[in-house]
């Protein structure tokens, strides 16, 4: 079986268990993928399969050497390839197999899905950390403002990685074994309990659990 798939975040919604408790789920189109290309241990030292996101909007364009790569496989240009790792035994995957949601997890199951976070721009560090910030009163001027950040004449430095203002955000992000609540296979969709990184559109992938 392989161990992942690309997708992409359509949004959130919630659906009822079993027992009438409302659950808060992620919608993922995960797939259809399409193999590209298949690494094998004698070749290349590993076994693994290169997928490509196959969607209903115009390919792309590629430069020359991933267009002889899509030629060579068959397949039509796709935006993202990403390689995934395949279990003992399923030698038989060949180069222009589809493969969809089903194929990689059922209801029930764990996955881990990474994204990229929605951009922030710059930040303070109540914000971006979560500081407390200074009195509001009293004209105090210190509402937010990370107050003093070094030491006197010892050690007369910054430390590294101290928590200051920055770029927040528009980060990889993964979030570990959420539960796959329902999967649609004729519309190749995935609702996983809880909430993914990124924007409704972005890019995830999603991967079992191990």
């Amino acid at each position: 079986m392989i161990q992942g798939l690309i997708g992409k975040k359509l949004g959130m919604t919630q659906v009822f268990d079993g027992d009438g408790n409302v659950v808060p789920v992620t919608v993922l189109q995960a797939g259809p993928c399409v193999i590209v290309q298949k690494k094998t241990a004698e070749k290349d030292g590993y076994q693994a399969v290169q997928l490509g996101l196959v969607e209903a909007r115009k390919a792309p364009r590629v430069n020359r050497p991933l267009e002889g790569h899509f030629e060579k496989a068959q397949v039509p240009p796709t935006r993202l390839l990403k390689e995934f790792r395949f279990e003992e035994g399923e030698e038989e995957l060949e180069v222009g197999q589809q493969v969809l949601a089903k194929d990689v997890v059922q209801v029930n199951e764990k996955v881990d899905v990474s994204g990229r976070s929605i951009g922030r721009g710059f930040q303070g560090v109540v914000k971006r950390h979560g500081f407390r910030g200074g009195r509001a009163t009293h004209g105090s001027m210190f509402h937010r403002a990370p107050g003093s950040i070094g030491a006197s004449a010892h050690p007369s430095r910054v430390y590294p990685g101290m928590r200051g203002p920055g770029h927040m955000g528009d980060a990889k992000v993964k979030v570990l074994r959420l539960r796959v609540v329902q999967v649609d296979e004729e519309k190749n969709l995935l609702l996983v309990k809880g909430a993914v990184p990124g924007s409704r559109g972005g890019y995830v992938i999603i991967t079992r659990s191990r």
